[in-house]
C-alpha cells in the first residue's frame, strides 16, 4: 500500500508561510525628547528556544556582553506539535482533478486531503522590556485570536487557493536573571500559535478521461415495463475546448439505433 513517493512541501510551505509573518519586524530607540535616534530590524530565526539561551548564556560578561547588546532583540520560531485535525476531516472519497502535462484528454486525481493542525511556538529575546513590547505589540493586534492567510498548495496548480487560519493560543513571559551573580538578564516572550493545514496524498497513477459529452436517456414509465423513448446528446462546440474558452453547446436527440 505504501511506497509510492510523493512529497507536496506542505510542512516546509507552513513553516515558511509563518516564519514570513515576522520577518520585517522593528524596534526604535528613542532619546529623552522621544526622537529616534536608531531602528532596529529584529532577526528571525529557526531554533530551539533553548538551545538559544544556552548560546545566550554562554556568552559572558566583558567584550561578548557588548556583542549580546547588538545582537538583542531578536526572535525565533519551532514547530511545537503536529495533531490531526477531525473537525475538518471531508469524505475520502471525494477528488480533486488536476491537468497533465502535454495531456488534453485525461487529468490526475487527488483524493481528499488529510487535516492537520501544526503548533508553533514564537519566542522574543530581549534584554529590557521596553524592547520586548515593542516586538510584541506589533504582533498582537493582528490576532483575534486568527489571522487567515491565502497559500498555494501546489506551484505546479497556481490557480488553487487555500485559506490557512492562524491562531494565537497563548502568550507567556519570563524574566530570566541568569543562573550566576552577574549574568546577562534576559527576557522571553513566548507566543503559542495554531496553524490550519491540508495534507495531500499522491495523484492516482492512471488519469482520469475528461468528460466530453453528457448523453440522458428517455424512458416512459409503464405499468409492465418502462418504454424508451431517446437519447440527447449534449456536447460542447467544439469539442477540444479549454476551461477558459467561450464556447457553445450542441444538442442531439438520438433513438435506440444511436441516430
Amino acid at each position: 500500500m505504501f511506497g509510492t513517493h510523493f512529497y507536496h512541501k506542505r510542512v516546509r510551505t507552513a513553516v515558511s508561510v509563518f516564519g514570513s509573518l515576522f520577518n520585517n519586524l522593528h524596534v526604535l530607540r528613542t532619546n529623552s525628547s522621544n526622537q529616534v535616534i536608531s531602528q532596529v530590524k529584529v532577526p528571525l530565526s529557526y531554533a530551539k528556544k533553548r538551545d538559544f539561551l544556552s548560546r545566550i548564556e554562554d556568552i559572558g560578561t566583558g567584550e561578548s556582553e557588548y556583542k549580546l547588546a547588538i545582537k538583542l532583540p531578536r526572535m525565533s520560531f519551532e514547530i511545537t506539535s503536529m495533531t490531526y485535525d477531525a473537525t475538518r476531516q471531508l469524505p475520502k472519497v471525494n477528488t480533486m482533478s488536476k491537468a497533465i502535462q502535454n495531456s488534453v484528454v485525461s487529468r490526475q486525481r487527488l483524493y481528499s486531503a488529510t487535516p492537520y493542525t501544526i503548533g508553533f511556538a514564537l519566542n522574543i529575546y530581549a534584554k529590557n522590556q521596553d524592547d520586548a513590547l515593542q516586538v510584541v505589540e506589533q504582533i498582537l493586534p493582528y490576532f483575534t485570536p486568527q489571522y487567515t492567510v491565502t497559500v498555494k498548495p501546489f506551484t505546479d496548480i497556481p490557480t488553487l487557493l487555500e485559506d490557512v487560519p492562524i491562531t494565537l493560543s497563548s502568550v507567556s513571559m519570563n524574566d530570566d536573571q541568569g543562573t550566576e551573580l552577574g549574568s546577562p538578564r534576559t527576557i522571553v516572550y513566548t507566543l503559542a500559535f495554531d496553524m490550519d493545514i491540508l495534507l495531500h496524498g499522491p495523484t492516482s497513477a492512471e488519469g482520469q478521461k475528461i468528460i466530453r459529452d453528457v448523453r440522458t436517456n428517455y424512458f416512459l414509465q409503464g405499468a409492465d415495463s418502462d418504454e424508451y423513448l431517446h437519447t440527447t446528446k449534449l456536447v460542447p462546440t467544439p469539442n477540444g475546448v479549454s476551461v477558459d474558452s467561450d464556447y457553445g453547446f450542441t444538442l442531439t436527440y438520438m433513438d435506440s439505433d444511436g441516430l
